[in-house]
């Protein structure tokens, strides 16, 4: 029998699932778009056996997808594993091979030198696959119809990169995929590789660089000719590993860069601008977006450490209050010759995080914003216990063009999983469509998937499904339309 440990990140709303399911036609409430026909895809870390070294971060579990099917007023759901190298090699075992997060080190003799991966922060649909990812390894691919794994893309081979990120994203002008690899030649390395890949699912191309340092590149911007990147000393190196500590910790003392890399085969070091400002925190990015010779880049900016379990390297405690982040505007000027940032704009008071745009806007300059507000004014009754990290309650809107905020408060025993936008259709206008998320029920140990109308969030959602068992705190997620997917209705 298998026995997780009694600690806050395996116990109460964060208890493991491991459920694989189909459910058609979910109990639901209110009325679900009759235009809606596709599928809301999301992700969370699910750990298939105990940790091998006794307990273990959120982190570190195993990719389990979701799909909600969402077709004729009806929602069904499909939740099936990532089988990951790791999941398969573990589950023959019938027991955790793999050890601490991005520690090979901790791993079972048997498994050195296997992929790591867990396949468990984002889920997105390109090409006709379901793209399972994880940023320390290549991304793990799916059929999103059968929910069946295909396994790791390396592109017939001429990816030579070892690892690809977890946060993709569409050019609108191109149609194509741009993507990084962090730690490209091994782990703790500063090298990069900037990838793109074509609507067939072809490599078009893979450059390497280097960062200024090596850290966590969770996320990144694009615009029409550039990859923007930021560079925040959430750092590692083989030392915090040999000594057993967490693969991350943050570094106060160190300088915060911004990179305009032209995205082009022929990348050369001299083509890259390395911006560079005082010490903060930021993991996701908004959107990017060319203007003239400026560059905008919209974070969520914290004044610290946002994550208390990648530690100060320093020793200091985490302090929540410097960790709550705002959507901040980083300007860079392509005509300046300096390296110093041109301007920083703060463009709200609300502390919010997992920031989404209508995709259709990717590296364009875009009016609206969605995001999982953090409101501690708000009354808090945990019952049940924490779905894990900020306690998120609120769903957030931000108008950039008008300076207009709409906010959705889920209540005192609830918390929120971070949203997506569903566009009315293909050329409906910024903003015209849907909102959809999965909202924790921390007192019920249940979830529900709710939609919204994306510029009228405060009236509340239109419709609320009802999942009959609870999803554990999951990362990223995104929607196909049903033709994307296999899913599209055959006509009689």
């Amino acid at each position: 029998m298998a026995h997780y440990p009694d600690t806050p990140a395996f116990t109460g709303f964060n208890a493991p699932s491991r459920i694989e399911c189909d459910i058609a036609n979910l109990s639901h409430e209110g009325t679900i778009p009759a235009e809606l026909d596709g599928a809301f895809f999301r992700v969370q870390p699910d750990p298939q056996f105990p940790p091998r070294l006794g307990n273990d971060i959120s982190f570190n579990g195993d990719g389990m997808i979701t799909r909600f099917h969402i077709h004729d007023g009806q929602c069904d759901v499909k939740q099936r594993w990532a089988k990951t190298d790791k999941w398969k090699l573990e589950n023959a075992a019938n027991k955790a091979l793999f050890g601490a997060y991005r520690n090979p080190l901790t791993d079972d003799e048997s498994v050195r030198g296997q992929i790591r991966g867990t396949a468990n922060t984002n889920a997105f649909v390109y090409a006709g696959k379901l793209w399972a990812m994880k940023e320390d390894s290549p991304s793990l691919t799916m059929d999103p119809a059968t929910m069946e794994t295909f396994g790791y893309e390396k592109f017939g081979g001429k990816m030579t990169g070892q690892t690809f990120t977890a946060h993709p994203k569409v050019d609108p002008h191109t149609g194509n995929m741009v993507a990084i690899g962090y730690a490209a030649s091994g782990l703790c390395t500063d090298d990069v590789c900037l990838y793109e890949i074509n609507e067939q699912g072809e490599l078009v191309y893979e450059a390497w660089f280097k960062a200024p340092y090596y850290c966590m590149m969770h996320d990144f911007g694009v615009t029409k000719d550039y990859l923007v990147l930021h560079i925040v000393p959430s750092l590692g190196n083989w030392e915090r590993l040999e000594k057993g500590m967490p693969h991350f910790g943050f570094d106060t003392t160190l300088p915060v860069y911004l990179g305009i890399i032209p995205r082009r085969a022929d990348l050369k070091a001299e083509d890259i601008r390395w911006f560079k400002r005082d010490n903060c925190f930021a993991s996701h990015v908004l959107n990017a977006w060319q203007e003239g010779t400026k560059i905008h880049f919209v974070t969520p900016e914290a004044e610290n450490n946002m994550f208390p379990f990648f530690p100060d390297v320093h020793g200091a405690p985490f302090n929540p209050q410097q960790a709550m982040s705002r959507l901040t505007d980083w300007v860079v000027d392509l005509a300046s010759n300096s390296d110093e940032f041109a301007e920083i704009n703060r463009l709200t008071e609300t502390a919010s995080e997992f920031p989404r745009i209508d995709d259709r806007f990717t590296g364009l300059k875009n009016r609206y914003g969605w995001g999982l507000e953090m409101d501690m004014k708000r009354p808090v009754a945990l019952k049940g216990g924490s779905a894990g990290g900020f306690l998120m309650n609120c769903l957030f809107l931000k108008d950039l063009e008008a300076g207009a905020e709409q906010h959705w408060w889920c209540g005192d025993v609830s918390s929120l999983q971070e949203p997506a936008f569903i566009p009315r259709s293909k050329d409906a206008p910024e903003g015209d469509g849907w909102i959809v998320m999965v909202c924790n029920r921390l007192e019920e140990h249940k979830s529900d998937l709710l939609i919204f109308e994306a510029l009228d969030i405060e009236k509340g959602p239109v419709a609320t499904v009802h999942i009959p068992f609870q999803l554990r705190f999951g990362l990223h997620g995104n929607w196909a339309n049903a033709g994307e997917i296999g899913l599209a209705k055959v006509a009689a």
